[in-house]
């Protein structure tokens, strides 16, 4: 859901038992035990899904990609040695380590990346970054050397290789990975237990045999706020990066833990579905946006860890510009637009809320606010299977709902006319599309400030905050990320001390 850089945060929600004896954390030095709310749906390859959690649990675990990406925000080799760039930025050449190989024994080599690539941007690709690979054509020079050639300029190319999008699958593999993930990572899937965990094992045959100091990692899936908090005090959870804001206090004061906030691209919002009446005229989204105090929204939802945003970008992305005051906060300026706009009566729509508890504590948040302005919301409970097929894949089957999306790069999906909030513009389509071919950084600076002020004119959304992530954890863990310009859980940057 990103310095610029900005999949949709998700969940999966099941009733999680405290099943792990709270001696297992303790004594066992070389595992660990680490939570989430989120089940990874509809499976555990993060090419085929838009869900963070898919990568949250198999990205430089399982899967590896050319580049990676570290909590600073910097891009370091992976599975290419090195490469170059052409001045135009379209041309990449990568140098790929030798002797790698996946995790069914083939090899690792430009063949593979070119199938990965092809894949990504074929026409049955299901990748989110489908457009990325479509306009790439990828270059066998020989087994270790790569070149992509890119139709769109971004000098962040090297960053996008190294997310969850832009795996290395093996072609043998590559169709069972939802349920048999096949990758040249230091770890390798050791059972799932739908709807409560995931374990991953050391990989024997990884090319570093002393990559990793954490031979087995579980991860376990647990949605409700107050069993967060109850699994780490007794010690069955170890850390829980992204736990829910509300139960830090008393964590903070306990010496037994250490409390690691994290800067954040991502962008929480009220999102809106511009196809549906009366939500399709400017004046009833813009009324919407005006109704909400996001401050309040920051302080039911996330406990005051967040800043309010105004379009989707966040402040510290490249050419961020401050648009807050676009929509600001007014009430009666919220009723008047809808008079405007020929609705006279109460307005009712439904806010479907996934599990996460910023949306359902920020959906409370919200309705309420609505309400003083004349728009009774309806809150709508889903689980997240539901959310992801029903809202995110319904054919716009929805009207209100809440999710951060914690994606870095992602002003693109709004030049997507199947995208699940509907939003057409070609104003915005021709601006997108000069930011992806001005080779001028300057250039491309003025047109994202041009993009995110036409996005808050529009009122595509409600623009709420960009969220601080919070990690709680044992005091011995080593090597948890401080930021999270994108979401994973390095397991071989882990240790005890």
């Amino acid at each position: 859901m990103l310095n610029r850089r900005t999949v949709l945060t998700t969940a999966a929600l099941a009733t999680v038992p405290l099943a792990v004896p709270s001696a297992f954390a303790q004594s066992k030095k070389d595992s660990i035990v680490l939570a989430m709310a989120l089940e990874p749906s509809p499976g555990l390859d993060p090419t085929g899904g838009a869900a963070s959690s898919i990568s949250e649990v198999t990205l430089y675990n399982i899967y590896e990609t050319l580049t990676k990406v570290n909590s600073d925000g910097s891009v370091t080799p992976l599975l290419a040695e090195s490469w170059e760039v052409s001045p135009d930025l379209k041309t990449y050449t990568f140098r790929l380590r030798k002797g790698v190989k996946f995790q069914n024994g083939e090899p690792f080599n430009a063949q593979a990346v070119k199938f990965s690539f092809d894949r990504a941007g074929g026409e049955k690709s299901t990748n989110k970054d489908k457009r990325t690979f479509a306009a790439i054509t990828t270059q066998v020079v020989d087994d270790l050397t790569v070149v992509l050639l890119t139709k769109e300029i971004d000098p962040d190319f090297p960053f996008l290789m190294g997310q969850g999008t832009a795996i290395i699958v093996e072609p043998k593999s590559a169709d069972t990975n939802m349920t048999k993930p096949v990758g040249t990572g230091p770890y390798k899937l050791e059972a799932w237990v739908k709807g409560s965990s995931i374990t991953l094992t050391k990989w024997d045959g990884y090319r570093n045999a002393n990559a990793a100091k954490i031979k087995k990692a579980t991860f376990r899936f647990i949605p409700d706020p107050a069993a967060q908090v109850a699994s780490l005090l007794a010690g069955d959870v170890d850390a829980f990066p992204r736990v829910t804001a509300r139960g830090v206090p008393q964590f903070k004061d306990n010496a037994k833990f250490q409390v690691v906030v994290s800067g954040s691209r991502a962008k929480t919002i009220l999102a809106i579905n511009n196809k549906k009446k009366p939500l399709d005229d400017v004046r009833v989204r813009r009324a919407i946006a005006m109704a909400i105090d996001r401050k309040a929204v920051i302080q039911g939802a996330a406990d005051g860890y967040g800043a309010p945003i105004g379009s989707h970008y966040v402040p510290g992305g490249f050419g961020y510009v401050d648009t807050t005051g676009v929509n600001a906060y007014n009430p009666d300026k919220a009723k008047a637009l809808l008079k405007e706009a020929g609705i006279t009566g109460p307005l009712e729509l439904t806010m479907t809320l996934p599990p996460p508890p910023y949306a359902r504590q920020g959906g409370e948040v919200i309705a309420a606010q609505l309400a003083k302005v004349g728009i009774t919301a309806k809150l709508q409970n889903v689980e997240w299977a539901q959310w992801l097929s029903n809202t995110y894949g319904g054919g716009h089957n929805y009207d209100l709902t809440i999710i951060s999306h914690v994606e870095p790069f992602d002003l693109g999906n709004f030049a997507k006319p199947d995208y699940y909030w509907g939003y057409q513009s070609a104003k915005f389509n021709d601006i997108y599309n000069r930011i992806k071919t001005s080779p001028r950084a300057a250039d491309r600076a003025k047109l994202l400030g041009d993009a995110q002020r036409l996005l808050a004119e529009d009122s595509v959304h409600a623009f709420l905050y960009q969220p601080q992530w919070v990690t709680i954890a044992n005091k011995n863990v080593k090597g948890l990320w401080k930021d999270m310009p994108i979401f994973v859980n390095d397991l071989s940057a882990l240790s005890w001390s």
